[in-house]
């Protein structure tokens, strides 16, 4: 079977509030369409320079956990050199260096290829910006 490339935009509010948001349903769903039964591979990127992608448990307190951790590594206070929008903002500009903007993950006859307790998921931290792009791309 040829390769073939398919793309999805999902359009996102995160609140404003800090967010760990589970996508995995939607990638599952993107992935029905576009893998149809095929092996190859999701490509999951958020175009932003403060948000993350991150393959966490959660529902069990591990999404709270993680943003409990970037708090307290980076801290939502004055100390950031970049210093537009809300106090402390420049933490989330900081962010996409632990928390990738990307992750590519196998797919195996058309499903997505994730541990027992992994689910992909959009971090969060900038509260000025709730609306959030997450492109799905399937190389098959």
């Amino acid at each position: 079977m040829p390769e073939t490339f398919t793309t999805r935009t999902l359009h996102l509010t995160s609140g404003g509030e800090e967010a760990v948001l589970d996508i995995t349903s939607d990638c599952e769903s993107f992935l029905r369409e576009a893998a149809d039964g095929r092996d190859g591979l999701l490509n999951v990127f958020v175009p932003h320079a403060t948000a993350g992608i991150a393959l966490i448990e959660t529902g069990a307190g591990s999404d709270t956990d993680l943003l409990t951790a970037l708090r307290d590594l980076l801290p939502p206070d004055d100390r950031w050199r970049h210093r537009h929008g809300t106090p402390g903002h420049g933490r989330d500009h900081v962010l996409p260096a632990l928390v990738p903007p990307h992750a590519t993950l196998p797919v195996t006859g058309g499903r997505l290829e994730l541990g027992t307790w992994q689910s992909v998921c959009l971090v969060d931290t900038n509260v000025d910006n709730p609306d959030r792009q997450v492109r799905l791309s399937f190389l098959g």
